[in-house]
């Protein structure tokens, strides 16, 4: 080194306090950690929710929602094992725990046309999402099966619900209207089948206050809207509520004569379902007692639930027509069809009377020694429905009850109708023996002797013609004319102005002057013919007087 340079030493000290750019990256971490506190702390239970398909749902976007407020988040969408339906992931929001239990119900929300209205069009532009109905339960529950559609009563809907059982099913479907005298007071619920009992089972539900509505004696019955009937009773329309006939229904009330009874306690009631409210009237005739009629001749026009009647009075019902026929081996001729009916004691009786069937039936025994008989009538001229009609004839004391199986006969007759039929087979029998073809050969000959007169009376109209158009005849108008004219002329020299007339009046008037002049002269000789001869003077007879002494 020389001696010039001088040498400088750095003079390092220790520092201590950290940088302020490490700021930054712990105000992000720290933000980050509390993003992440936050979402922990908001974060509700994770559930699963199974529902048939996938359509319209998205992960990251469908939405959960109560009362249109985001309650949870989709966020994984999968297939079941066997791939028969979908498994949704979703998050829930946090404080949602009490809404998950086992009557939580879910169902998608999107747009739908129904027998209950239209519904979900906020979600053509939005897009799908799935709905929450919390339940009231207690028990904790974290896997759901989604429904099919919007349940038609929210779980907090307060009414009474009633179980309907008919033989058919597809009679009633979700959301159709309850209706009481045409107002809509509830709505199917639910559609089932019992394989048990073989039975088309249909939930509904009656909203309160309408719930009271509903007693003991109450029944159900069909409603489609527009009901036309065209049997033996004529023909008869009922059109019941817009609504009912656009999408059908039920309806309820108290069948007429029906003891009103009593509100139901049961929290499920279960009633049978009837097709129209004539069955349900049909249904009130629990008592009754049956018989089987036989016919020789033909029933067509006779089917079950045709009336019996008396004198125009419903006392029972065909049950079966046929129900069998008797054919025998022996006689051909006696081969018969045999229906099989109900006399229905509330039709005659009523509700309050104590008379069991067995009088019932006995008293039928006597009516039929009285001269009892059923007999087949035409109900319907245009679709020739027929029913049975009842009357006395002439009595049989020695009448004895038949049966057939388990049922007793009730006698019959010949109805009105198949003695007309009958009477007309005869009248046509009769016609058919006339001998027509003699009668027609005779008017085949008559009509050739009539076609030859027309003609000879066609030549002579011509001859006729012929001698008109001739000018001779032509003449003979203008010589009828000159000899009016001359008789006229003739006629005319009579008149009173005439001179002739004058003549003749002066002359007439001279030969009664004549004849007034000869009248005394025919009066004398009228009273003394010989006048003429010894004159007129006439001498007295003597008169005799008496001797004077």
């Amino acid at each position: 080194m020389t001696g010039n340079s001088t040498q400088t030493e750095a003079n390092i000290k220790k520092q201590n306090q950290i940088s302020a750019i490490w700021i930054l990256p712990l105000v992000a971490l720290g933000i980050a950690l509390w993003m992440l506190f936050q979402f922990i702390n908001n974060k509700g239970p994770e559930i699963t929710i199974i529902m048939p398909t996938a359509e319209g749902i998205n992960i990251g976007k469908t939405e959960i929602k109560s009362l249109n407020v985001k309650v949870g988040m989709v966020t994984d969408i999968t297939l079941s094992e066997t791939y028969d339906y979908i498994k949704i992931k979703a998050q829930m929001n946090k404080n949602t725990d009490r809404m998950l239990n086992d009557t939580t119900q879910f169902w998608v929300v999107k747009p739908r046309v129904g027998s209950a209205g239209i519904s979900g069009l906020e979600t053509i532009l939005s897009g799908a999402y799935i709905q929450i109905q919390p339940g009231e339960s207690t028990t904790s529950k974290l896997n759901f099966t989604a429904l099919e559609l919007p349940p038609i009563t929210p779980l907090s809907s307060k009414g009474i619900r009633v179980l309907l059982s008919h033989d058919q099913a597809g009679k009633l479907h979700i959301g159709d209207p309850v209706s009481y005298q045409g107002f809509t007071v509830g709505r199917v619920e639910k559609t089932s089948f019992d394989l048990a009992e073989k039975k088309a089972l249909y939930q509904l539900f009656i909203f309160e206050p309408y719930d009271g509505l509903l007693l003991s004696g109450s029944q159900f019955w069909l409603t489609s809207g527009i009901d036309v009937k065209l049997n033996a009773d004529g023909f008869n329309v009922q059109v019941d509520s817009l609504q009912s006939l656009l999408s059908g229904g039920v309806t309820f009330g108290l069948p007429a004569g029906e003891d009103v009874g009593q509100p139901f306690d049961d929290e499920l009631v279960k009633l049978p379902l009837f097709d129209n409210y004539e069955q349900v009237k049909e249904g009130l005739y629990k008592q009754y007692v049956k018989f089987i009629m036989e016919f020789d001749e033909s029933i067509r026009g006779l089917t079950a639930g045709a009336p019996v009647e008396y004198r125009g009075i419903r006392i029972g019902t065909v049950l079966e027509a046929p129900y069998d026929v008797a054919f025998s081996e022996n006689n051909a001729s006696s081969n018969k069809i045999q229906i099989l009916v109900k006399l229905e004691l509330g039709r005659l009786f009523d509700k309050g009377s104590n008379i069991s069937l067995n009088t019932f039936q006995q008293a039928f025994k006597q009516h039929f020694k009285n001269g009892l008989k059923g007999k087949l009538e035409t109900g319907n001229l245009l679709t020739g429905a027929l029913f049975v009609d009842t009357e006395f004839d002439a009595p049989e004391p020695n009448f004895k009850m038949t049966e057939v199986g388990k049922y007793n006969v009730f006698p019959t007759k010949k109805g009105e109708f198949a003695m007309v039929q009958q009477q007309l087979s005869s009248l046509f029998n009769k016609v058919n023996d006339l001998p027509l073809n003699d009668a027609v050969e005779s008017m085949a000959r008559s009509m050739n002797s009539l076609d030859k007169a027309l003609v000879s009376a066609n030549t002579t109209i011509k001859n006729l013609n012929g001698l008109v158009s001739e000018e001779a005849t032509q003449n003979l108008p203008a010589d009828i004319q000159t000899s009016l004219k001359q008789l006229q002329k003739t006629l005319d020299g009579f008149s009173p102005n005439s001179v002739m007339y004058n003549d003749l009046e002066q002359t007439m008037k001279k030969f009664e002057q004549v004849i007034s002049e000869l009248q005394p002269v025919l009066k004398q000789i009228n009273d003394k013919p010989n006048s003429l001869i010894f004159g007129t003077d006439t001498v007295q007879d003597p008169i005799p007087a008496k001797r004077v002494n």
